[in-house]
């Protein structure tokens, strides 16, 4: 088990949809791998150039309306994965993605101690 598996709080749950990571005027498609309350996990495109001081804007779509919308920062990146952390999300983003986190967990209660941790981070 990786160092950042043994660190994670928050349970990932596989996802595929459209994604994208924006930085400024420039976007990378990327395929999304997982993602949960706090993160996500993202093939690394190809070219990546990304600027990695600087922070990301992820941008899942879920349907033709429906997005979740994450401010994002890179925390790790290894072999072709780059693992982001969420540092910013609006509610309605919050929204879809809670329940989108509680549909794939078998658990409500490991749901219930999600948002707890959530709220106290």
């Amino acid at each position: 088990m990786s160092d950042h598996q043994e660190r994670r709080r928050f349970q990932r749950v596989a996802f595929d949809a459209p994604t994208e990571l924006c930085q400024g005027e420039r976007c990378w498609p990327v395929t999304l791998i997982d993602l949960s309350l706090k993160g996500m996990l993202v093939e690394r495109p190809e070219p990546w150039d990304a600027d990695l001081t600087q922070d990301f804007e992820a941008i899942v779509h879920l349907g033709d309306l429906e997005k979740v919308r994450m401010q994002v920062e890179l925390r790790h990146e290894e072999s072709d994965q780059l693992g982001f952390i969420c540092l910013h999300i609006d509610i309605d983003s919050m929204t879809h993605l809670h329940r989108l986190v509680e549909l794939n967990l078998a658990d409500s209660t490991e749901m219930m101690r999600e948002l707890r941790e959530l709220i106290e981070v």
